[in-house]
């Protein structure tokens, strides 16, 4: 069973050449949400959520040829483990605003193809990966959002705006692309 306040510190050495293997570990980090503390030292909670993407940064570093050390760490006193946690709820926080942006731009790029008058199947099929891509984003948010940043509740609310705006988008596409060709009233003599 996790003790609260556990922590999995991830000591990493990965050789410099090729940097290929440094990149695909720090990715793999990043992808999971890890926390940074330093060259070759990251941290994330001690919870499930995070074990494959730790087992899968395992892997990497171990086909490079490198090392990787698992410490479980809770904090020297309360202030250490307190310090930890605002540390990944900020990381998680930045992560929820850049979503929130991201959303802000679909909604503009919505708007945009509207004032132009580009509804065409693929301009609908493009922004509907657009929307699936913020789906998985969010999804993926969530997960490592353990602790629940305070920006998650309107990252939500907004991927449902987001929802209602393709889903008007794609109602305009359908009539412009089923329009029937105007025709004049047939006079009636």
């Amino acid at each position: 069973m996790q003790q609260a306040g556990r922590w999995l510190v991830l000591v990493i050495k990965v050789p410099a050449e090729p940097s290929r293997h440094r990149v695909a570990v720090w990715r793999e980090l990043r992808k999971i949400g890890a926390l940074s503390l330093g060259q070759g030292v990251w941290a994330v909670p001690d919870v499930p959520v995070f074990a494959a993407g730790v087992a899968r940064a395992t892997t990497l570093t171990e086909q490079a040829g490198g090392q990787f050390m698992t410490l479980v760490a809770t904090g020297r006193g309360t202030q250490d483990a307190d310090r930890l946690r605002a540390l990944f709820g900020a990381a998680r926080s930045a992560d929820w605003v850049e979503f929130l942006a991201d959303c802000g731009a679909f909604e503009e790029e919505l708007a945009k193809e509207i004032r132009i008058g580009k509804l065409t199947m693929a301009e609908l099929e493009e922004e509907e990966q657009s929307l699936e891509r913020l789906r998985r984003w969010h999804r993926d948010l969530t997960a490592r959002d353990v602790f629940g940043a305070p920006e998650a509740a309107k990252a939500s609310e907004r991927l449902r705006e987001c929802a209602a705006a393709c889903e008007d988008f794609a109602e305009r596409v359908f009539a412009a692309l089923h329009e029937m060709p105007h025709q004049p009233p047939q006079d009636a003599r």
